[in-house]
């Protein structure tokens, strides 16, 4: 019973690591890279394992054994800056809730930028991501790696920056990029009098489970983009009730129809 018991707790911690491991890579570049080597490690080395085990190979089985230090190094190697973003997490508070914080300082950041942006008629696109990474199109943007600030990201679509006309993209309460393009939809209910940053901010909800932030450069107003729709003439309190609902608390998904008059 007790060896039973210890199987147990020992198969939870393995799937608790190789969960929060997984919880950090999602949305990276080597989030494909981490899960192929889980399958190859299941289903070679562990294999191995049992089978020198069951068959008493002494030499196979020392092998793998000086094989695991090797394998470690490599994971370190390969898997060094998501593990550094994991690290620099965690080390932002021993309580863990920092994170958590950031989240929210970030949102309020960008509620109040976008509110000023807004009074003031100048165009903005913003996307903030969730479980599906967008680092293909931050790639193609100006990487910038800065924590969220209202000053920031006002500075950032300016007009006449170089920056202004692209989207910025938030990832895990920093700015990771700015001056990204995203893809225009293809919907045919979207009016043909809708602007390309509203097009922007639909196609790529349509790709992605981002939510988009975009501000309309002529008429001022402030919309929410999630799943191909559009939450639009958003005020600030119904922007900021938005994301807090659809990014902290992701269950809730409350995304209109887009309105075709928006340009």
């Amino acid at each position: 019973m007790n060896n039973v018991i210890t199987t147990l707790v020992e198969i939870f911690i393995f799937f608790l690591c190789f969960y929060l491991l997984l919880r950090t890579f999602q949305g990276t570049r080597g989030a494909g890279i981490f899960k192929g080597l889980i399958i190859f490690l299941i289903f070679a080395f562990v294999g191995l394992m049992y089978l020198s085990e069951h068959f008493e190979l002494l030499r196979v089985r020392f092998i793998l054994e000086k094989l695991v230090p090797a394998i470690v190094l490599v994971f370190i190697i390969i898997f060094q800056p998501e593990l550094r973003r994991l690290f620099v997490k965690l080390g932002q508070s021993p309580l863990f809730f920092s994170f958590f914080k950031t989240e929210s300082e970030s949102i309020s950041e960008v509620v109040k930028a976008v509110n000023r942006l807004s009074k003031n008629h100048i165009g903005a696109l913003i996307a903030i991501e969730r479980e599906i990474g967008l680092g293909t199109y931050a790639e193609g943007g100006v990487t910038m790696d800065a924590k969220v600030t209202s000053e920031l990201i006002e500075t950032i679509f300016y007009p006449g920056t170089p920056l202004h006309d692209g989207a910025v993209i938030i990832q895990s309460g920093r700015i990771v990029a700015a001056g990204c393009l995203f893809p225009l939809t293809d919907n045919p209910d979207i009016a043909k009098s809708m602007g390309t940053r509203h097009r922007a901010g639909i196609g790529i909800t349509e790709e992605t489970d981002a939510i988009t932030i975009i501000v309309s450069e002529e008429l001022g107003t402030i919309s929410v983009g999630m799943r191909g729709y559009l939450n639009q003439n958003a005020d600030k309190n119904e922007l900021e009730r938005l994301l807090t609902e659809l990014y902290l608390k992701p269950k809730k998904e409350l995304i209109k129809q887009p309105d075709p008059q928006t340009k």
